[in-house]
């Protein structure tokens, strides 16, 4: 008899863990079915329902708003190549030569320059007919030569071609001697072009009008 009864006992156990494993595996699944039609079903934003081609437009828009307006110029360091804007829209073009990385060192070992033009957004603060060129020490180190001492001693005509752009701490757009280096990365730093490109980006440029150097 009483083996009956447990063994009664051992069944009902094991119809309610039965019955308990069935209802939480129906919970389970009813959760999991609830979740899915909500990621299903999941409804964006109305306003943010904009298709492809309308953010395409949007965005292009945007860029538009963010280019500077009038004439600027545009530098690529790495092609070597300038271009001159109106509004956005290419007006002329051509070949550049820019920095060439180079560094000399002062033989004394107490200074050295790099030879790199420098990037980012800067602006025309000087325009310049028949410009001088007033050698920095570094030149007359480049050429073994003594540093002078009297500043006419540093003054020099005719390199600079017959127009230069000042943007900076030393930097100018300016013409070359050595017309067959453009496109190449040669100089000390300055924007060197052809005499021709150089006029027409000198009388379109005014004083305060931006340069971009990359």
């Amino acid at each position: 008899m009483k083996l009956w009864k447990l063994l009664i006992v051992v069944f009902s156990l094991l119809y309610i863990s039965v019955v308990l494993i069935l209802a939480l595996a129906w919970i389970n699944n009813l959760k999991l079915t609830a979740e899915w039609k909500t990621a299903y079903n999941f409804q964006l934003d109305p306003k943010a329902k904009i298709s492809p081609e309308a953010q395409n437009a949007a965005l292009k828009q945007k860029i538009q708003g963010l280019q500077p307006k009038g004439v600027y110029i545009m530098v690529d360091s790495a092609e070597n190549k300038y271009y001159l804007k109106n509004n956005g829209q290419t007006i002329r073009e051509g070949l550049v030569s820019t920095g060439s990385g180079v560094i000399l060192v002062d033989p004394t070992g107490k200074r050295s320059w790099v030879f790199d033009t420098p990037k980012g957004e800067f602006f025309v603060k000087s325009k310049i007919q028949n410009p001088y060129w007033v050698k920095p020490d570094w030149a007359f180190i480049e050429e073994g030569e003594p540093i002078p001492k009297k500043m006419e001693d540093r003054i020099e005509g005719g390199v600079l071609g017959d127009y230069a752009l000042g943007f900076g701490n030393g930097y100018f757009i300016h013409g070359t001697l050595y017309t067959r280096l453009l496109g190449r990365n040669v100089t000390h730093g300055c924007v060197r072009m052809a005499d021709k490109d150089l006029e027409e980006v000198f009388k379109a440029a005014r004083i305060g009008t931006r340069i971009y150097i990359y």
